[in-house]
């Protein structure tokens, strides 16, 4: 622990509080527990940075952090360290993150450096020249009742509180809320000339945020540092009778003219949240015990007032944030969705004519295809071209929860309903009212709640687990799946009856097998949008990795394509062509898949199969993934058609 070259001493003149005489470091915790060192003020604080108190230990960073004296009060401030800094104040802790963070510190509190877990813990100390027996009276938070009860026997002020109370209660505006304040208190307080709200901030600062004398004007008033410290750290209220001087002649007091003080904490519950300063400045000792119990007593409502309003205003902000955001993504999204389907091939061509066909009705569509063929794209290009686009788009995918999760999340749940529910939950249908609920792999939902889906369905109304009545939603149900559901349906593991409520308007979306030349379109397309994400140069392909990329057979089809182009990019770092060789190897070896080309390398049993699921594949593309029409041009049973995909991995 070490300071740097003493600057020069701080002008009187240059004070808004009259300086500590030292700053006292108390060692709490690490390697120089117990320690503790008094620091005279000019030699080891100022403003100058040469003046800076760098603190050191071996569990700490070289230069860790700094405190200094600046605009009236010590700062502490964290210099980039690697495991940080903390600042508390009783049982606040704020961390101290960036290179602007800082903290102004009054006496007793403490400083957390280094590891959260075992920080290096500085008690400060100021020795303020402040005269602590000038104080004439004191009333503490914790006695608020026994003082209140004498206020409540004078019905004048009674009346004047229970006017303006009611007035505090029916304002959300913070400004308005200190107007009405600062009218209560000139009213309880005939004498009052003059009062100061100070709030408090991050970092332990209190800064003053309004200000009012009697007439209405908005003077600049300044509450002194030691005072405020007195009223908050103690919980207590402060009556002095002669303020400039018994704060020691701080500039703060002098300049103001203060002459009779009274100051109260603003307390919700076991936090302080500001101060409020009350003087007069004509003449000293005009307030007496009687008045700061009744300030006390009113502060208790205004401090509710003020953060109600402080949460209010809070609130409109993330509202409206979150209003901006809804609208920018609604945006992007609806202009995003008529170039998100990407293809030429007649397949895709078919899928989009289907889209147009149904956006603006409300049936049920049930879209299926093999993983990564983009249902969920054609979902948000349904509702986002239809008529319910300015309502709601929610998705659940029924594979991510178990079952009695997935019906809360769904369905909602009231208070009450379950272990955990502490409160009322609204679900995903409630949500989407007016607009669209896409439900993403509908096979793999329990048949319960196919059952309360069904109910969606046929009645309009959901009911919430716990509850005794069903509500009325207004939502339109995409769903989709990979797995074949008439299947499911023949071997009841899924309902008959909701299937054909579902299936009122199938689209199929056809693997990238089947549509080979729209694979240069898509590669293209990705290869552009992710070469701008990160940051590469690249601005086509090779004509080679180009072929290479229309003639693998993509069993994980778009988003696998994706992932491939996503893979190739972080690796090619130089250079504006992609070329084969950043491909991976499946994928660069791929020539072999093309009809007609030479069978992969290996056993004949391999070579064999490779060369039986090429035609395989060819033959589902050439009859538009229809397997009955393709099994009969191959001259085998669907059965054993299907028995084959199987082995392949084809869906």
């Amino acid at each position: 622990m070490s300071a740097t070259a003493p600057p020069a001493d701080l002008a009187a003149a240059d004070r808004d509080e009259a300086a500590p005489d030292a700053v006292w470091i108390e060692v709490l915790s690490g390697e120089r527990a117990g320690e503790r060192v008094r620091l005279a003020l000019p030699a080891a604080v100022g403003r100058d940075p040469a003046g800076e108190l760098t603190l050191a230990d071996a569990h700490l960073s070289t230069r860790h952090g700094r405190l200094r004296w600046f605009e009236g009060a010590v700062r502490y401030a964290d210099l980039s360290s690697s495991n940080g800094s903390r600042h508390r104040r009783g049982d606040a802790s704020t961390p101290l993150v960036g290179a602007d963070a800082e903290a102004e510190l009054w006496d007793a509190d403490v400083l957390e450096l280094g590891d959260a877990a075992h920080p290096v813990c500085l008690r400060i100390g100021l020795d303020a020249a402040t005269d602590a027996t000038a104080v004439v009276a004191e009333r503490p938070l914790a006695e608020i009742d026994r003082f209140a009860d004498r206020v409540e026997a004078e019905p004048a002020r009674l009346r004047v509180l229970y006017r303006h109370l009611q007035r505090l209660g029916a304002s959300t505006d913070l400004e308005a809320v200190l107007g009405v304040a600062a009218g209560l208190v000139f009213e309880l307080l005939p004498r009052a000339t003059h009062l100061a709200v100070a709030l408090a901030e991050q970092a332990g600062r209190f800064p003053v945020v309004f200000a009012q004398d009697r007439a209405g004007g908005k003077p600049t008033v300044a509450i002194s540092r030691t005072l405020m410290q007195r009223v908050v750290t103690g919980r207590v209220g402060v009556l002095l009778t002669d303020a400039a001087h018994q704060l020691g002649g701080a500039r703060s007091a002098v300049q103001a003219g203060l002459q009779s003080t009274l100051a109260v904490p603003l307390s919700t519950g076991d936090v302080v949240r500001g101060v409020l300063q009350v003087d007069n400045r004509d003449a000293p000792g005009l307030f007496g015990a009687d008045d700061l119990e009744a300030l006390a007593v009113a502060a208790g409502p205004v401090a509710f007032a003020i953060q109600n309003a402080r949460l209010f205003a809070q609130l409109q902000h993330a509202e409206a944030r979150l209003d901006r955001e809804n609208r920018y993504l609604k945006a992007k999204a609806q202009a995003e969705v008529p170039h998100g389907i990407l293809g030429g091939s007649p397949a895709m061509a078919a899928v989009v004519q289907a889209i147009e066909r149904v956006r603006d009705t409300r049936v049920p569509v049930l879209i299926t295809g093999e993983t990564g063929t983009g249902k969920e794209l054609v979902a948000r290009a349904i509702h986002y071209t239809s008529r319910r686009r300015e309502a709601l788009l929610v998705t659940q995918n029924c594979a991510t929860l178990p079952e009695h999760l997935l019906e809360s999340e769904l369905f909602g749940h009231v208070r009450g309903a379950f272990t955990g529910a502490d409160r009322d939950k609204k679900g995903l249908f409630e949500l989407a009212d007016g607009g669209t609920i896409f439900l993403d792999e509908i096979g793999e939902m329990p048949l319960m709640l196919q059952a309360k889906l069904l109910r969606v369905l046929q009645e309009g109304e959901v009911v919430p687990v716990g509850a005794g009545r069903p509500r009325k939603v207004d939502v339109r149900v995409v769903s989709a799946t990979h797995r074949d559901v008439e299947a499911m349906v023949r071997e009841h593991s899924f309902r008959e009856d909701l299937y054909y409520r579902l299936h009122v308007y199938p689209i199929r979306l056809p693997p990238l097998r089947e549509r080979p030349g729209d694979i240069p379109l898509l590669a293209r397309h990705f290869l552009a949008r992710y070469a701008q994400d990160f940051g590469r140069a690249v601005t086509g392909f090779a004509p080679e990795a180009l072929d290479r990329l229309s003639v693998w057979h993509w069993p994980g089809n778009v988003r696998e394509l994706q992932n491939e182009l996503q893979r190739a990019l972080i690796g090619r770092t130089e250079g504006d062509v992609l070329l084969a060789e950043d491909l991976s190897p499946r994928v660069a070896g791929s020539a072999g898949y093309e009809a007609g080309a030479q069978a992969p390398d290996g056993q004949l049993k391999d070579m064999l199969a490779s060369a039986e699921r090429v035609l395989l594949e060819r033959a589902l593309a050439a009859h538009g993934g229809n397997k009955t029409r393709a099994a009969q041009a191959l001259g085998i049973t669907r059965e054993g058609l299907h028995k084959k995909l199987s082995r392949f991995g084809v869906a």
